[in-house]
């Protein structure tokens, strides 16, 4: 029975692996890189069959509670007026920010051992388990490792290859930081538009910290995704003469937050996302890019899946990688689809973003994406329950 397993990452996959684990007898460590949980991040959207994954835990009652409570998007001109509103409330989904779903999937896993502040230095797979050295704690062997950490995943790197690979590129990337609560429209997402630039503040309901978001259109950029002053001399560079008003402002906070994220709109795809002993979820294995709004359902969801087919298949790690693999594929191929949600936000053109702003206005709009959200529901198989094998 393979009960040892180590998981790197201690993010939304991760933790929701490590829990299931453990409720199916196993042995879970998380090993992360960070010396606390990271409770930054933007809103993300709990829908569908990761509704179900959150019941079975008894989170759901929890992340309700925790909604954003946002009722849309907002787009605005230079004089910040309103332009275009979008409704964006769905009955079947529930948005909440990353950093509260990441505090409730902590507190869930308390069985399960958590190296902060370390890392994986290397690793050793043979037909008995995998050795693992760190970059601080001593050695030890596991029976399996999954990788859980991220578009940029250092584990994926050890044991499959370089990330230029396996990363696509989507001719975008992204920026996000604290900004003044007092800013925007209260329950709203308002954006300002340049041509392949969006500027915006993110209202939630219930959190009096608000969030400035920057997506700009660029062809792929040489640099460091670790090395956060580069990060901002990039986002500087590109949102300097913006004409919208808040925009000085906004951008001066961010580049002070601690907190400051940015990364490239990007897509991890894989022929595969195990070999021999060592497995990879979430990001770090199918990464849909933060556009696609289904990075937190994908994770849930897969996660779930990888712990209950090890559990099914008695520790089998073959049979259970390969069962869980063809059962959230197809999941993933669907929701890998190029998402509106960039053309929506970062129009390319001045005569694209008047096509958009008028569009909006349409009672179309919010219909047109309900239904693509019904057809996409239908097309799931239900979510399986597990056993452990007996």
């Amino acid at each position: 029975m393979n009960e040892r397993i180590l998981i790197s990452g201690a993010g939304l996959a991760g933790l929701t692996l490590a829990h299931w684990l453990a409720r199916h007898g196993m042995r879970p460590t998380i090993v992360e890189r960070a010396r606390e949980l990271r409770t930054g991040g933007n809103g993300v959207d709990v829908r569908d069959d990761a509704v179900t994954v959150a019941e079975r835990m008894g989170l759901m009652d929890r992340i309700r509670e925790l909604a954003t409570d946002v009722n849309g998007m907002k787009f605005v001109d230079a004089a910040d007026r309103a332009v275009a509103r979008l409704d964006t409330r769905d009955d079947a989904s529930v948005e909440v920010m990353r950093g509260d779903l990441v505090a409730l999937l902590h507190e869930v896993t308390e069985d399960a051992e958590i190296l902060f502040g370390d890392a994986i230095r290397d690793l050793t797979q043979d037909d008995h388990g995998v050795t693992v050295t760190f970059e601080h704690a001593p050695a030890r062997h596991f029976d399996l490792v999954i990788g859980a950490d991220g578009m940029h995943s250092h584990l994926r790197r050890l044991a499959f290859g370089p990330e230029d690979r396996y990363l696509r590129h989507k001719d975008h990337y992204f920026a996000f930081a604290n900004a003044d609560g007092r800013l925007g429209e209260d329950r709203w997402v308002t954006m300002f538009n340049t041509p392949g630039k969006m500027i915006g503040i993110y209202r939630s309901g219930n959190h009096a910290q608000a969030k400035a978001y920057f997506i700009f259109r660029s062809e792929q950029l040489n640099y460091d995704h670790r090395d956060v002053a580069q990060h901002k001399r990039l986002v500087t560079e590109a949102f300097a003469d913006q004409p919208w008003q808040p925009a000085r402002g906004l951008l001066a906070a961010a580049l002070t937050d601690p907190d400051f994220y940015f990364d490239a709109l990007g897509q991890v795809h894989m022929d595969s996302w195990s070999s021999g002993r060592i497995a990879l979820v979430g990001d770090a294995a199918w990464c849909a890019s933060p556009a696609s709004g289904a990075g937190a359902e994908l994770a849930l969801v897969g996660a779930y899946r990888l712990a209950g087919e090890l559990a099914a298949a008695g520790g089998n790690h073959r049979l259970a990688f390969t069962r869980y693999e063809t059962g959230h594929r197809s999941l993933v191929d669907r929701k890998q689809q190029i998402s509106p949600n960039v053309r929506l936000m970062v129009p390319r053109t001045e005569g694209g973003r008047c096509l958009r702003d008028a569009l909006v206005r349409l009672p179309l709009m919010k219909a047109a994406g309900a239904f693509e959200r019904r057809l996409q529901a239908r097309a799931a198989e239900p979510l399986p329950i597990y056993h452990r094998a007996a």
